[in-house]
Formats: structure tokens, C-alpha cells, sequence
């Protein structure tokens, strides 16, 4: 991963609706389940453009990532304590010192997911709390999934039982983006009979269209508290020990 990609995805993350809906949806949760202050470690830290707006609101961040490029990057930007490190590795963070975790859509990406959790757990403190997304659905697996590195998609059961097998449980569990759901649904089917070679980027969309899904994104949140999300292209959980 070079600087120039990493600039091109921060701008992404700045924008795109999918990214800046998801960011969110996750810090809604962290200030339910575990407000600032305390200590937050994000694995997958990308352009490290979450990790920032965690920072602002007043978490002791850190930020663990397989691209020394991301982390360097991150350190350029104020995050001083983001490292290189395999999330399937012992965590380098004291036992039961970490008050919240942060995995956006990472363990989809991971052979042994369960053995991350796992030191999820072990980082956590009694009473801190692991926030997970991860893409939805089996059977909706295909050519996009193989291009970003996917080992899996999920359902409900699958994360639930992931997590208890690592001694974590799911405190919360929704679907999210739900109102693009039927549109994928086509597009997958149309690639499957007509399959085509190309990038793993995210389609482009015109600012109205970017806006108009953030307004959706947010309308959702809304239906979350009151009545759940029943289906959705991801799941979002908040595991606890």
C-alpha cells in the first residue's frame, strides 16, 4: 500500500457514504456502550481516519495494522501509537487494560477469526466491549468478496457462536444497510451470469446520491433503536466477556 492509495482512501473516508455512515453508527455505539473517556484500540486502521474522530472524542487510542504504510501514516497525523502488528498474534496492550475494540469488517479477512477474538477478550477489561461489522449473508458471496479477501460472510448465528467459542457473547447484534440490500442482490446476480473482471473499488455515486444514502444511513439508525433492522448487506455487534 503506498501513500498516494492511502491519500485516495482518506479522502474516501472523509465522504463516501458507506464509510462516513458506518464511522457513524460505530460511535454511536462506543458512546452507549463504552463513552470516553478510556483506552480504544481499532485493528485494520487504514488511512487511520477513524481512529482520528475516536481520538477527538476523547479515547486514549491505538491502532494496530499489517501495512507499515498505514501506520506510518497514522503517526504523520497525530497517532503516535499506531503499530504494526498481526491481530492473530497476542495483542501488545496489558491484559484487561483496553475499554473498547473496534474490528470494522476485519475478521471477514482472517483464516481463524476466532483466535483474534480471542485476544479481543484478553485485551478487554471486565466491563469493556468489542464493536464488530462485518458483511452479511453466505450466499450472497461471490467475485467482490474474492477481490477484497474475504475468507467468509456472515450471519447472525455465525458471529454469535465466532464469539462465544473465543469466550465473548453478543450483547447486541443488528443487520445495517439494509436500503442498498435489494439493489446488491441484482448486482450480484448479474455478475454471477455474466461474470467480469474488475477492481475492488466502491462505485462511484454523485454527491445528491452520496447525500441521499448518509440521509438513509441515518434514518436507519433511528429504526435500529426502536424496532431493529431485520435485514441488511452487514451485520454490526457489540460483544462483551
Amino acid at each position: 500500500m503506498d501513500v498516494a492509495h492511502l491519500e485516495n482512501l482518506a479522502e474516501l473516508d472523509d465522504t463516501y457514504w458507506w464509510h462516513v455512515a458506518k464511522r457513524r453508527l460505530v460511535t454511536k455505539l462506543l458512546l452507549q456502550h463504552a463513552p470516553p473517556p478510556g483506552v480504544l484500540v481499532e485493528g485494520g486502521i487504514g488511512s487511520s481516519r477513524n481512529l482520528r474522530d475516536f481520538r477527538d472524542l476523547g479515547y486514549d487510542v491505538h491502532g494496530f495494522d499489517l501495512f507499515e504504510e498505514s501506520t506510518e501514516y497514522a503517526r504523520r497525523h497525530g497517532i503516535e501509537t499506531a503499530v504494526v502488528h498481526d491481530l492473530a498474534e497476542p495483542w501488545p496492550v496489558e491484559a484487561g487494560s483496553v475499554n473498547a475494540v473496534v474490528l470494522l469488517d476485519v475478521i471477514e479477512h482472517v483464516p481463524d477469526p476466532v483466535r483474534v477474538l480471542e485476544h479481543v477478550r484478553s485485551s478487554l477489561a471486565d466491563d469493556g466491549v468489542a464493536i464488530v461489522t462485518v458483511p452479511a449473508y453466505p450466499w450472497l458471496f461471490g467475485e467482490w468478496d474474492e477481490r477484497l479477501g474475504h475468507h467468509r460472510r456472515y450471519t447472525r448465528p455465525m458471529l454469535r457462536e465466532q464469539a462465544e467459542l473465543a469466550g465473548l457473547r453478543a450483547t447486541w447484534c443488528s443487520h445495517w444497510n439494509s436500503f442498498t440490500l435489494p439493489a446488491a442482490v441484482a448486482v450480484r446476480g448479474w455478475q454471477r451470469m455474466f461474470p467480469k473482471k474488475q477492481p475492488a473499488e466502491f462505485p462511484e455515486v454523485s454527491s445528491l446520491t452520496n447525500a441521499t444514502l448518509l440521509r438513509l444511513a441515518a434514518a436507519e439508525r433511528a429504526v435500529m433503536d426502536r424496532i431493529g433492522v431485520p435485514a441488511g448487506l452487514s451485520l454490526v455487534a457489540v460483544l462483551a466477556k
